[in-house]
């Protein structure tokens, strides 16, 4: 008996392990180094910009210009981290468009038939996945932004860190954006995949005469679900770089 390959298992972050079970992309892990693959990414203009904040020539003067002893107990950067995360967090997980059917129901009327669920268009997906990315992207800028400030009012080290980060941050942000950008694409695939066995399952059950013990339109509750992970997956990635800073800015 034939069996499918098994995949080799990735150690990188959850967003890019979700994606490989969820959609039918053969990934791998890389055999460059980071430094090697940021280089790829880095323009000489950024690489200047990295090397300067590095050797801790800072604009507007050295590190020892830089004005130190502000406040260093970090609770309220602390606190506004943790309100824009929840905030994100809600928002995924209380969108109606990644509702189940029950609780979709219950909150609209009427309840979708099986044949609305079945012709669903994708796009609505898409559209809100988008959505959200740009919401996490917007809110996720400005608290590195707020974080970035709040180092650099403190000890020259703290100062260049915030440099190194905005330089990263300018120099990345448009590759990540746009590769981030291919993720709705990507589970296109596998919301026409969900649809396509369940299918199969009632035409099989209904030329069996067993069409009674499915229920229509389970997939499309699964792919909501499966979205869902995706996007809380995306957002603990977003959320590495101010985890970062927020580790610099409580550090006593």
């Amino acid at each position: 008996m034939l069996q499918a390959p098994q995949r080799t298992a990735l150690s990188g972050p959850t967003l890019i392990r979700v994606l490989a079970r969820l959609t039918d992309h053969d990934v791998t892990e890389s055999s460059q180094s980071l430094s090697d693959r940021l280089s790829q990414w880095l323009g000489w203009t950024d690489a200047i910009g990295l090397s300067t904040a590095l050797s801790g020539h800072l604009p507007g003067g050295h590190p020892s210009a830089v004005s130190v002893g502000a406040p260093a107990n970090g609770h309220a950067e602390e606190a506004e981290c943790t309100r824009v995360r929840t905030s994100l967090t809600n928002a995924i997980v209380g969108d109606s468009t990644f509702a189940a059917t029950r609780r979709r129901a219950s909150a609209q009327a009427p309840a979708p038939d099986a044949a609305a669920d079945t012709a669903v268009d994708y796009a609505v997906f898409r559209q809100r996945y988008l959505s959200i990315q740009q919401t996490m992207e917007t809110a996720i800028g400005n608290l590195r932004g707020r974080l970035r400030t709040t180092l650099a009012a403190r000890t020259p080290a703290m100062a260049r860190l915030a440099v190194v980060d905005a330089v990263m941050e300018r120099a990345l942000s448009a590759p990540e954006h746009n590769l981030l950008a291919t993720v709705p694409g990507m589970l296109a695939g596998h919301f026409e995949r969900l649809r396509g066995a369940e299918r199969a399952t009632l035409a099989a059950a209904e030329a069996a005469s067993e069409v009674a013990g499915v229920r229509s339109g389970a997939w499309l509750d699964v792919f909501r679900k499966d979205m869902q992970s995706v996007l809380l997956a995306e957002l603990d990635l977003r959320f590495q770089p101010v985890e970062g800073l927020l580790a610099a800015v409580l550090t006593r």
